[in-house]
C-alpha cells in the first residue's frame, strides 16, 4: 500500500490564529495495487466446507431443546391470545395487538429455524458416513 500525501499552504483563518509555521495540513491517500485488493476481498471468506461442518452433537441437542421450549410458551401464549379474540370485530383484534409481539410469526421463525438446524446436521452426519 503506498501513501500519497504532500503539505498544504496554511489557509487565511490558519494564518489569523498565528499559527504559521506550527500547523501543517497534510493530505494522505493510498493506493492499492491489484493483489492486494484480491488479498483483502479473500480475508474473511468462508471455505466451501464451511457448510458441511457438523456440530457436536451435545451442542445441537441443547439448542434443539432451547427452541422447543421457546416454541411450547408461544404455542401456549398463541393459544391465550386466540380464545381472547373470540367473538371480536376484525378491527378490535387489530386494534388491541397494535404493540404486541406477532406470535404467529415468532412461531413461524422457530420452526423453520429448527427444522434448518436439523436438516443440516442431518445431512452433515450422513455426508460424514459415506465420505469417513
Amino acid at each position: 500500500m503506498s501513501n500519497i500525501g504532500h503539505l498544504n499552504k496554511p489557509s487565511i483563518q490558519v494564518l489569523i490564529h498565528g499559527l504559521n509555521r506550527h500547523y501543517y495540513s497534510i493530505v494522505i491517500d493510498y493506493r492499492k495495487n491489484e493483489l492486494e485488493e484480491q488479498m483483502l476481498m479473500n480475508l474473511h471468506k468462508r471455505n466451501w466446507t464451511a457448510g458441511h461442518t457438523v456440530e457436536k452433537f451435545e451442542d445441537h441437542r441443547e439448542k434443539n431443546d432451547s427452541i422447543v421450549d421457546r416454541m411450547f410458551k408461544l404455542t401456549q401464549d398463541y393459544n391465550e391470545r386466540i380464545v381472547q379474540q373470540e367473538g371480536k370485530m376484525a378491527k378490535e383484534v387489530v386494534v388491541e395487538n397494535v404493540g404486541k409481539i406477532d406470535l404467529k410469526k415468532h412461531l413461524e421463525g422457530c420452526v423453520a429455524e429448527l427444522m434448518s438446524w436439523n436438516i443440516f446436521q442431518c445431512l452433515g452426519t450422513m455426508l460424514d458416513t459415506v465420505v469417513f
